[in-house]
């Protein structure tokens, strides 16, 4: 059997145990144990819920560099079939979280030993698939206290072989928010349907109506989707459903197409309202704020990834992908990026398996990136 390297063990320790936002309470010890085991005389550790921050002092800091990691998993039942698969039956690391703490535990390793002139500081942020994690932990006390001058996460990328790195200056991400609509009307025998309110019928209605809103109310040359995933409602097949329920999202490049979006479902929705004589109601859910990168900032470390020897830089274009990580962008200059971690199997999947390849190498390249960065300047 070849061996592995520490922080691939570590990722496959973390797939494991996959935890649901705000639930992470035994990643958030796994963290914590392998923490204190690093050179604690430039580290200052604190917890904020289920999340962590760790501040690794300067040798003669003019600024601190931030860096983010997610670590929630999602409601997803695993089908890999790896021998260090989810032991958490219906959770799964689907979106390649365990990777990301993997890679920010090997950059903390390496700079509680070697550290640069700047302050550090890793910030591993429970809850990104919801309900948010992000804007919360923003605006902690500690995070105020302890507020980067600049900040970076990355995210796997399924779609771009190991060894590619892509990312693009300005709008990377879309805006998003979740949509969940419940509907109550009148129940009633299959045979007297004259008697009650379908909403089934009302369910379906809504869903056919909600495909015209980005056809003939966003601007062409914007982009929004707006995607019903599920539906449910009624209780056996001869009675008429007194309640169904629509859970959805939505997601728009621009903040006013967001605006225009939910004027126009909450406008279908008064008219179900009205023409099936129902009650309904609105739920936006967790909403994400558009990921946009400093365009300085992000041209810079595209010009270093260009010039790494190791690495396949491409520059993409911006995606309908939602990442609460686009709360801190907004308050703080910053970028993230796509890793490439070549799976023939995409975000969210039951079979999702990232080449383990991509850990070490995006340790080894963001080691160098932010040795360079906080040397410099």
């Amino acid at each position: 059997m070849s061996s592995i390297s520490p922080f691939v063990a570590i990722r496959r320790d973390l797939h494991k145990i996959p935890e649901l936002g705000f639930q992470e309470f035994k990643t958030q010890r796994y963290l914590l144990r392998y923490i204190h085991t690093l050179p604690q005389e430039r580290l200052e550790i604190k917890t904020w819920k289920t999340g962590i921050f760790v501040k690794v002092n300067g040798t003669a800091p003019r600024k601190m560099i931030g860096y983010r990691t997610d670590i929630d998993g999602l409601p997803i039942k695993e089908e890999t079939g790896l021998p260090y698969r989810s032991e958490h039956e219906g959770n799964m690391h689907a979106c390649g979280h365990d990777v990301h703490m993997s890679i920010a535990l090997g950059l903390l390793a390496h700079f509680a030993e070697h550290p640069i002139k700047d302050d550090l500081l890793f910030i591993f942020q429970p809850a990104e698939e919801g309900p948010g994690g992000a804007k919360p932990m923003l605006e902690s006390e500690i995070m105020q206290a302890w507020k980067p001058d600049m900040i970076i996460a990355l995210h796997i990328a399924p779609e771009y072989p190991v060894g590619t790195i892509a990312t693009k200056e300005g709008l990377l991400f879309a805006n998003t928010s979740e949509l969940f609509i419940d509907l109550k009307g009148k129940g009633g025998h299959a045979a007297f349907p004259h008697l009650a309110n379908d909403m089934v019928v009302a369910a379906c209605s809504l869903v056919t109506q909600f495909q015209s809103i980005v056809a003939r109310n966003v601007d062409p040359l914007d982009s929004a989707v707006i995607t019903i995933g599920k539906i449910s409602g009624g209780t056996v097949q001869n009675v008429i459903a007194e309640y169904a329920r629509l859970e959805g999202t939505i997601r728009t490049l621009s903040v006013d197409s967001m605006k225009k979006v939910k004027e126009r479902i909450e406008a279908m929705v008064n008219g179900i309202k009205v023409a099936y004589q129902c009650e309904a109601e609105i739920d936006y859910g967790a909403m994400y704020h558009q990921v946009y990168n400093d365009p300085s900032l992000t041209a810079e470390f595209i010009e270093f990834a260009e010039n790494y020897p190791e690495i396949r830089f491409v520059r993409c274009k911006e995606a309908m992908t939602g990442e609460d990580f686009g709360y801190m962008l907004a308050e703080i200059p910053g970028f993230m990026f796509w890793l490439g971690v070549d799976s023939p199997y995409g975000l969210h999947h039951a079979k999702l398996a990232p080449n383990e390849a991509a850990i070490d190498q995006a340790i080894a390249f963001l080691t160098s990136y932010m040795t360079w960065k906080g040397n410099n300047e």
